[in-house]
């Protein structure tokens, strides 16, 4: 602080830590909380795997600027995790069902997914390696099994054989980056990759499966966007989260391929 009593230390905010500076940076916790407090008045407001900053620090569990951007946090991945699981219900009995996050950052969303859908098995891919080797790190020692690979999801799942009698659940949370404006909304067609794309490459991949799409979303969303989403599925439904946070709440969009619930 000044003498002013003028701040000196950036605003940490989406900006700084998606885009600026501290984009591949390690968090302390001290920033981790002020991230919270700058841009959500709650210095707890990051919880994963069901801890509090605090605690899931002091477990050893760090962030780089960007996965605390990205990542989903306790209270969202736990509701997206209910509702995920509420549909699968409606396969048919015994149905097993291999849960797959093409985009696993924190892993935290399969990890709140495979509490709620039991006999599960997930799978977690990510491309970055410096996401990556935090992850693999963060992940161990949690009450669920992920199975976590570095690489391109388009070739990790294309040479992977699935159990024949096993249903999918993907979790479709690309970055947004540039597709996020708080103004405008959120351009399901601008996220990187398009999500449009990525739902018609896991539906050529797996064309005989039964398929439950769970796509992120954002409470201000393109509507064309949305409605070329939703025309590539069979069924869809979606759902927006009051957290009070006004006009930037998120939800999840559920859709299938090869059944309807």
């Amino acid at each position: 602080m000044s003498k002013g009593g003028a701040r000196q230390e950036p605003v940490y905010d989406r900006a700084l830590l998606l885009h600026g500076a501290k984009r591949n940076a390690v968090l302390s916790l001290r920033e981790v909380q002020q991230y919270g407090i700058d841009s959500f008045s709650d210095p707890d407001y990051i919880k994963l795997y069901g801890m509090t900053p605090r605690e899931w620090y002091a477990r050893g569990i760090r962030l780089l600027g960007r996965t605390a951007v990205e990542c989903t946090r306790d209270v969202l991945a736990d509701r997206i995790g209910r509702d995920v699981a509420a549909v699968a219900a409606e396969l048919p009995s015994q149905t097993r069902i291999t849960v797959i996050d093409p985009f696993a950052g924190s892993c935290n969303t399969l990890y709140w997914i495979l509490r709620h859908i039991p006999h599960s098995a997930g799978i977690a891919l990510e491309l970055d390696p410096s996401v990556y080797e935090l992850s693999k790190r963060n992940i161990v020692g949690l009450d669920s099994t992920i199975e976590l690979a570095h690489g391109d999801y388009r070739l990790l799942l294309a040479g992977r054989e699935l159990p024949a009698d096993h249903a999918l659940l993907v979790f479709v949370a690309p970055p947004w980056g540039s597709a996020l404006d708080e103004i405008v909304g959120l351009d399901l067609r601008r996220t990187a990759p398009p999500i449009t794309r990525i739902i018609h490459e896991i539906g050529q991949m797996y064309p005989r499966r039964r398929i439950l799409f769970a796509t992120q979303i954002y409470e201000k969303i393109n509507p064309d966007s949305l409605a070329e989403l939703q025309a590539s599925l069979d069924w869809s439904d979606s759902r927006v989260y009051d957290f009070n946070v006004a006009g930037r709440n998120h939800g999840v969009l559920l859709g299938t391929r090869g059944w309807r619930p």
